[in-house]
């Protein structure tokens, strides 16, 4: 039987992808030329990531998904050996407050960035091979079944939560922390496990965080911020404030491509945290009604990809990619808008960073890769 990928789903990243880079050439040129005395640095840096993703997504797309299952595990240890590695005083750098990234041969990556993909695919690896189908059995059948799924997929689930939890609360990092526990938790829920580990992890993550936010004063300020967002405009409201002025002087209609007035330096991270913003200034409600609903057609077309998959595999990497994707999507969206605390979360696609577009396209291959079995 000869093999298609899902066309509708390739359209979809392709107007993003050209979406996104066309609208970040215009926001990043002033920055550009303040830093560097030319229009293009930024865009031109981003585009060597794009082409770079392009690349390696092909090879992946082309790979055969039982190779890749192999390199899962692998891959993810890799991964958290980098992410510990950016805590390491001489090899890690820290970037506004926050030791994120490492450098090698000038050019700085976020490891954490890969671990939302590499943790998804190991979770779903793991889900694919436990069956929690519900049958008819006697309590002393059924009571061994609940203890293997406790040992054997409950335990090591909460084991890379906490792992993961560990690692980017030292890195002050917890909107990635955020993003990876709610993809994780919808491949956990989508393999039909108990809802009562659902409950339990939802608690202790909510619990954890809570404490998180309490111990840190910097996190504390901002979500005493948000909730009481006049106390302190000029401040740690500023952001805040200066995004919604752009949204708002915006309209309906926008005031044109490259007509913001917030880019020339008033809103702070205009081309990463609050792109949104700017898009919401220059293109108007229109702009962003038209985002929104990409990013809600990209969900819709992976969730498709995901039911007609036949793999048990295929179809929670699916869900925990599409998912990760767009719940960053829309937190930054929410963040931009007042609606959800300020968090340093890039919009996919859109904002500058090759560290997350890069990982955006790996799981893009990823999910047509298996959009075509």
């Amino acid at each position: 039987m000869k093999k298609h990928i899902s066309y509708h789903f390739l359209a979809l990243v392709a107007i993003l992808l050209v979406f996104g880079a066309t609208f970040l050439s215009v926001v990043s040129s002033i920055a550009s030329l303040n830093a560097f005395g030319n229009t293009h640095y930024y865009i031109f840096h981003q585009l060597i990531a794009i082409a770079i993703g392009l690349v390696i997504g092909f090879i992946i797309f082309k790979i055969p998904l039982d190779i890749i299952k192999k390199f899962i595990p692998i891959l993810l240890l890799i991964n958290l050996i980098l992410v510990v590695i950016v805590l390491v005083p001489s090899l890690g750098t820290k970037f506004w407050g926050a030791k994120r990234w490492i450098i090698i041969g000038g050019t700085a990556f976020q490891p954490s960035e890969f671990l939302k993909v590499t943790s998804i695919l190991y979770l779903a690896l793991l889900l694919s091979k436990r069956s929690f189908e519900q049958t008819k059995t006697g309590w002393i059948s059924a009571a061994k079944k609940s203890y293997n799924a406790v040992t054997k997929v409950f335990v090591p689930f909460l084991l890379l939560l906490v792992v993961i939890f560990v690692i980017l609360f030292l890195q002050k990092d917890l909107s990635t922390l955020g993003v990876i526990t709610i993809a994780l938790l919808a491949v956990y829920f989508s393999a039909n496990t108990p809802l009562w580990h659902m409950a339990l992890t939802v608690g202790g993550m909510i619990s954890a965080a809570a404490v998180a936010i309490r111990i840190e004063p910097f996190r504390f300020e901002r979500l005493m911020h948000f909730l009481k967002p006049e106390q302190d405009p000029l401040g740690i409201g500023f952001q805040l404030k200066q995004s919604l002025l752009a949204i708002g002087s915006g309209g309906i209609f926008g005031k044109g491509l490259g007509m913001s007035d917030q880019k020339f330096g008033f809103l702070p991270q205009s081309m990463t945290d609050s792109m949104f913003a700017i898009l919401g200034e220059e293109t108007g409600i229109i702009g962003c009604t038209v985002l929104v609903i990409l990013f809600a057609a990209f969900f819709w077309q992976g969730i498709r990809i995901a039911k007609s998959s036949g793999d048990t595999f295929g179809r929670l990497a699916v869900i925990g990619i599409v998912t990760w994707i767009v719940a960053q999507a829309f937190l930054n969206i929410c963040s931009s808008i007042g609606i959800w605390p300020l968090s340093g979360i890039p919009l996919p696609f859109f904002s500058y960073g090759g560290s997350h577009a890069l990982t955006e396209l790996i799981g893009v291959a990823i999910i047509l890769n298996i959009s075509k079995h």
